[in-house]
């Protein structure tokens, strides 16, 4: 179960990075592997993007990228946006919430096979 482990994390790193959202691979291993439910799966993924989210920043304000009129706001909007999903995810409970989250992934999964097959027009 140990090697297993850091394949799941070493593929949530290596998506993350590449910037298709690492966070789904975690959630998957999380709940289906490690028998978590879907509301802890999702608490911890949280927990595990704000460092890298903080790093992301630093970085990017380092380069010029960041402007702190627009990052204020931001973060307070951001933070109450996350404590007021983690209530009423709390208040749906972790079978409706695993549902969506899998309707989530499968709409995902069409959207990137259509854009594969019919071509990507985000260029």
């Amino acid at each position: 179960m140990t090697i297993l482990t850091f394949i799941a994390a070493f593929l949530t790193g290596l998506l993350a990075s590449l910037g298709v959202g690492g966070g789904m691979v975690l959630i998957i291993w999380f709940t289906a592997v490690m028998g978590m439910s879907q509301l802890e799966a999702q608490g911890i993924n949280l927990l595990f993007f704000l460092p890298i989210a903080l790093l992301s920043v630093i970085i990017h304000r380092k380069n010029g990228l960041i402007d702190l009129k627009r990052l204020v706001p931001a973060f307070f909007t951001g933070a109450v946006g996350a404590a007021a999903g983690a209530y009423f995810a709390k208040l749906m409970g972790s079978e409706l919430l695993g549902k969506i989250f899998a309707v989530f992934i499968l709409l995902i999964g069409v959207k990137e096979l259509f854009s594969a097959i019919f071509g990507n027009n985000r260029e």
